[in-house]
Order: C-alpha cells, then sequence, then structure tokens
C-alpha cells in the first residue's frame, strides 16, 4: 500500500513536466497537438471562437485577434494559408500571461501561453499580415486545463483587400465599381434630358 502511494504522489509531482506549464513546445507547430502526455483532444466542438477585427489584409496594417468563449489556461495561435501549415505573418507585443513561440523559423510567428494563469475574451492578440501573402486563416489549439483542449480551431478566411482605397471590414472591391456606375447613370440621363 505504501508502494501505491509513493507511485501516486510521484505522479502527482510529475505530471506538471508533461502539461507544458511555460507554453507549448515548437514541436506542436505544425500539428498544433500539444504534448500532453496520455491526453487526447475534445471529441465536441470547441466552446471557444476566433474573431478578427477586419476580414480584408492590408499591407502594414495590424490585424486583432480575439479567442471569445470560456476560460482558457493554454493556448497556440498561428496565422496559415491554405497551402501550407507554416506560421506566417509576425505577432506584436504579446498580451499579459502569452509570450512569442517560434515556428516555421519565424521568431514572432506563433502566440503560446507564458503561464496557466487565466485567460478570457478580454486577452486580444496583435497581428501584423506579411506582404506576399492573398488570403490567410487563424488556427488554435485552446486548453482550459492540461487534460481539457480543442484542437484546430479556425477563423473565418481573411483576403488580401486593394491597396489605395480603403473598404470597409468584409468590403467588396467590385461593390465599389457598381456603385460609381449607379451613381453616374441618373447623371448622364439628367445630362440628356436638358436643352441644349
Amino acid at each position: 500500500m505504501e508502494l501505491l502511494m509513493f507511485g501516486l504522489v510521484l505522479l502527482q509531482v510529475l505530471s506538471p513536466c508533461f502539461g507544458f506549464p511555460n507554453g507549448a513546445p515548437t514541436s506542436a507547430c505544425d500539428d498544433m497537438v500539444p504534448r500532453h502526455s496520455g491526453v487526447q483532444p475534445q471529441p465536441t466542438p470547441a466552446p471557444y471562437t476566433i474573431l478578427t477585427s477586419t476580414r480584408t489584409l492590408q499591407t502594414g496594417q495590424p490585424i486583432t485577434v480575439t479567442i471569445t468563449g470560456e476560460n482558457y489556461r493554454g493556448v497556440l495561435l498561428e496565422a496559415r494559408s491554405a497551402a501550407s501549415t507554416n506560421a506566417l505573418g509576425s505577432w506584436q507585443l504579446p498580451p499579459p500571461d502569452t509570450k512569442f513561440l517560434q515556428c516555421s523559423g519565424n521568431a514572432q510567428g506563433a502566440i503560446t501561453h507564458a503561464n496557466t494563469n487565466l485567460k478570457d475574451g478580454t486577452t486580444v492578440f496583435t497581428w501584423m499580415p506579411p506582404n506576399n501573402t492573398s488570403t490567410i486563416y487563424f488556427m488554435a489549439t485552446v486548453a482550459q486545463q492540461r487534460t481539457v483542449y480543442w484542437l484546430n480551431i479556425r477563423s473565418g478566411i481573411l483576403t488580401k483587400g486593394s491597396e489605395g482605397i480603403g473598404l470597409a471590414a468584409g468590403g467588396n472591391p467590385g461593390m465599389a465599381s457598381k456603385g460609381f456606375l449607379l451613381l453616374l447613370a441618373p447623371c448622364l440621363l439628367v445630362s440628356q434630358m436638358l436643352p441644349r
């Protein structure tokens, strides 16, 4: 019985070593699977949503990203394209209780937790898009605790907007030209009706 108790105490002491309380390891960058020994992702839909400040990528324009839902302790967050699992762009100053994780050779390619303090929907991340990407989405693994986590939480797709003319979030450049034509048509009709 004493040996069994010793084993349980030892297991309890060692278990944090297998949970990565100070952030995801770089080995998780590609598949985003936390290396929590003996733990599988939750099979149910995630109680989290990734929200972005815009659906349009503009060179030099930062995008804010928020994970909404229940409080969580662990996170791994990256921007990706459909063509690869590389972490794209660069995250700006990490919010409290988070830090950068070097992924795909990019020193600021991912964000992870720095500790197991609770994080919530007020934790806002800021990301800067690269110059050479036309579409991206954000991907996250979120852990409520070491044994409860969800994999492959995705945002909506963000697409490159036209440079120069600022469009509203989610705006369609084609709509701008249609609007111009709708304004131009009455002007042409009125000019045809005026006496010469």
